[in-house]
């Protein structure tokens, strides 16, 4: 299912005393919390994308006649579908993480910032307004042609007959015949071979478009379509899961897309490999005593980068990096930046939660 993220920014704008009071920023409590702008940090979720082919068959409807008529012993008598995927592709967006709500105290001497917040309350922007981002549309697939209705060929002497076989057999020989005519013209040989090149490749093509309905009441049709698929999947934040394979999906040649209980579709796998372990954070004395003074800042996300292999037991179906929330960390922009320098902007990343921009104009 899609995510639509829509931006609703919520505007919370104090004068600024001569003596300024802290800014606190602490973990958000349901019925606790009171005069604070509540916000949520994001967790990384993916729509996967899955653009698959898919082919009908549909069985003439002289199929029993074919090799007596034609010598074409083996078309199809029965319909069948056919799917085959072409390509998966991720399309990361940011959900709510209940884990990481906070809130931002608005007390009568606190020159408080502007905060923009999406409507389900991911952090997008302190002291500025953030634009809404686009969403993604899914691509379109393409339908199948129609069928061709091989009857419309047909001549009265062929509709006339009192039978299927007599049809099928007329049929057939209006086959032949046509097959004829065309050879005839490549040739050179026929009555009414046209001089222009450009009349004959017209007429050419008319014939080939009888000969092959006509064939088609024998040996059948193959309808092709392009499908666009898609499910959410959300990475597991338990890191001793990565570079382990998982089950992403399973999708069967006849079905397509199947629920991942459904043993008729064949496993399709997601692995999750670290880049790069993130930096540990160096503990000393001097470290506690600025970390005690960062406790009221903004929190952000430091995402983990993942590389993402989705293979099947016979292919590798895509090979990607993506920034994940859950398998990083989560720090704290100092209070500082706001409470003396209220010309400090800072915006997030909607789908990460990390900084995107930092800057300020002037002291």
């Amino acid at each position: 299912m899609r995510k639509l993220v829509v931006l609703l920014p919520l505007l919370f704008i104090f004068s600024a005393p001569s003596v300024m009071a802290q800014t606190e920023v602490e973990a958000f409590r349901p019925g606790v919390t009171a005069e604070g702008v509540c916000y949520f940090l994001p967790k990384t979720v993916f729509e996967v994308v899955v653009t698959a082919e898919k082919a009908v068959t549909v069985p003439g409807e002289f199929a029993g006649y074919s090799d007596r008529f034609l010598r074409q012993p083996n078309v199809p008598t029965a319909e069948s579908v056919e799917w085959q995927i072409k390509s998966i592709t991720l399309m990361p967006y940011g959900v709510p993480d209940s884990t990481k709500a906070y809130s931002i105290k608005l007390r009568p001497r606190t020159s408080a910032p502007l905060v923009s917040l999406t409507d389900d309350g991911l952090l997008l922007g302190v002291n500025t307004q953030v634009e809404q981002e686009a969403i993604p549309e899914l691509p379109q697939g393409t339908p199948a042609p129609k069928a061709v209705n091989g009857r419309d060929y047909m001549t009265q002497e062929i509709l006339a007959s009192g039978s299927t076989a007599k049809m099928a057999q007329l049929t057939a020989e209006e086959i032949y015949e046509l097959r004829e005519s065309r050879n005839a013209l490549i040739r050179g040989e026929a009555d009414n071979t046209p001089k222009d090149g450009m009349q004959l490749k017209l007429m050419l093509d008319n014939l080939d478009a009888q000969i092959g309905a006509l064939e088609s009441l024998f040996k059948g049709q193959t309808l092709t379509s392009t499908e666009v698929l898609s499910f959410d999947y959300e990475p597991s934040a338990d890191p001793s899961l990565l570079g382990q394979r998982q089950l992403l999906c399973r999708f069967s040649k006849r079905l397509g897309l199947v629920d991942n209980d459904d043993l008729s579709g064949e496993p399709v796998w997601i692995t999750l490999r670290s880049l790069g372990a993130l930096p540990q954070a160096v503990v000393n004395p001097e470290t506690a005593k600025k970390k005690a003074k960062m406790d009221q800042g903004v929190y952000v996300n430091v995402p983990q980068r993942v590389q993402i292999t989705i293979n099947t037991s016979t292919s590798t179906l895509l090979n990607t990096e993506f920034p994940i929330c859950q398998l990083g960390t989560t720090e704290i922009l100092s209070d500082i930046l706001f409470n003396k320098r209220e010309d400090t902007h800072v915006t997030l990343h909607p789908h990460t939660g990390n900084v995107k921009n930092l800057w300020q104009e002037g002291q």
